[in-house]
């Protein structure tokens, strides 16, 4: 729903975060807007706002695979950061508490940190290396949570293309391109 005035969280539709064909809601491809992610209880678990919906669900999908089900979006026709926030905040009140994605965790809103996968053998192997072996090893570990990360989301029916950031791996963060 496109409006400038703030539209009730109860007053919009559920939309299933994926749809039959494995695809996010294409529909909000370089929208600015609100979103409401919901788990598969329909409880709120994170409000945010973006000037691509699309690619923050996306984001979101890939962080909170499990609790990405469904979703409320309400689209704006001109950036506004007042607007966005106000609604943020309108949402949230509505909802009596603040959702667990906006408590103080940052696993909703910050790449992956592929380091804290780290093995013990791991960890005294980075610690006794030189720069371009740890380089290489963060790779490794970057690519091994990679592909849980993509087997987890393929094992839910989920098609959508996923590419992350390969300057990044080096550093063992995963985030999307």
């Amino acid at each position: 729903m496109t409006t400038e005035t703030k539209t009730s969280l109860t007053e919009l539709e559920y939309i299933p975060y994926i749809d039959a064909d494995g695809q996010l809601p294409e529909g909000f491809q370089s929208q600015v807007g609100v979103y409401a992610i919901f788990d598969s209880d329909r409880v709120l678990q994170f409000v945010g706002y973006s000037r691509d919906v699309f690619l923050s669900l996306k984001q979101h999908l890939v962080r909170q695979p499990e609790k990405c089900q469904w979703l409320k979006v309400q689209t704006i026709s001109r950036p506004s950061r007042t607007i966005l926030e106000s609604i943020k905040e309108a949402w949230t009140a509505e909802n009596g508490s603040i959702p667990p994605g906006n408590a103080a965790t940052t696993q909703w809103t910050e790449p992956i940190d592929a380091k804290l996968a780290m093995t013990v053998d791991e960890q005294i192997s980075y610690e006794a290396s030189d720069e371009l072996t740890q380089i290489k090893l963060l790779k490794s570990i970057a690519r091994r949570v990679e592909a849980t990360v993509i087997s987890n989301l393929e094992s839910r029916g989920i098609r959508v293309a996923i590419r992350f950031n390969p300057k990044l791996k080096e550093k063992g963060i995963l985030d999307l391109t």
